[in-house]
């Protein structure tokens, strides 16, 4: 595992499924890591299960969407550590609606956490930012090709495009800006799937299972270190082969079939 030792991160989304696997992985690699979600029970009782076993991990709430919460964060981060080496845009929800039935109200909380978030982010945190720091935006196979998920995978194609962005923008600094797309993923955000979506996506798997939170933390953890010095602008695929192959045209079919059934 990569030497993590001396680095400051934060990762958002903390508190469970893939960003609490992070959050371990990265203190695990020695990084001083900021926690943060919405969740505070949940995200409380992982950082001190981990402070527990001697990591240094830090719970503190935050709202993505928040302006304020980020300018709060900021400043205890400068008061701190006085620096971030790392960045984990992790946060993100799920909206499932088809084009016909999304919501105006769903396709704005999607873009704000999805997008917005992310954006806030960087804009916080890049001033505390020295060269060599790096940021990882969690984005999706969703913004590998068409999804039938309207809001969600236009949400995650103009986070693939911000990570494109900020890569040009930052790279000057020594900031690097990489993006990781993961396909299915035992999660919390997985378990909202209709069993027609994920039985049809799980059979075009080539290797035949979901992704596991422990299957995408070495990556993050890999991007944040050192040895990532020269990825900038990547867009790393993390899906046991599923866009190496398919369309997502069966998938959409497969659930159009099983909504007009049921």
């Amino acid at each position: 595992m990569p030497d993590l030792a001396g680095k400051v991160v934060v990762v958002t989304g903390a508190a469970r499924g893939q960003g609490a696997a992070e959050v371990e992985a990265l203190a695990r690699a020695g990084a001083t890591v900021f926690a943060t979600d919405v969740l505070s029970g949940e995200g409380a009782a992982l950082a001190k299960g981990l402070v527990a076993e001697g990591l240094d991990v830090e719970y503190v709430d935050l709202d993505v969407t928040s302006l304020a919460d980020w300018g709060a964060l900021a400043d205890r981060l400068r008061r701190g550590p006085g620096r971030v080496d790392g960045l984990v845009n992790n946060a993100g929800v799920a909206a499932r609606e088809r084009l016909p039935h999304v919501s105006l109200d769903a396709w704005h909380r999607t873009f704000d956490i999805n997008v917005t978030g992310p954006l806030l982010g960087i804009q916080a945190l890049v001033p505390l930012m020295p060269p060599g720091s790096s940021i990882v935006n969690i984005c999706s196979v969703a913004a590998m090709a068409g999804h039938a998920a309207a809001a969600y995978t236009s949400s995650k194609w103009a986070l693939r495009g911000l990570t494109r962005t900020a890569s040009l923008e930052l790279g000057a600094q020594g900031i690097r800006v990489n993006a990781v797309m993961p396909g299915l993923v035992d999660t919390p955000l997985m378990a909202s799937a209709s069993p027609a979506f994920t039985d049809a996506a799980l059979a075009e798997i080539p290797l035949g299972r979901v992704g596991l939170p422990a299957d995408i933390a070495p990556t993050i953890v890999f991007l944040l270190s050192d040895d990532a010095a020269y990825y900038n602008g990547a867009e790393i695929v993390i899906d046991g082969g599923l866009t190496a192959h398919v369309s997502h045209k069966g998938i959409a079919d497969a659930t159009r079939s099983a909504t007009v059934t049921a």
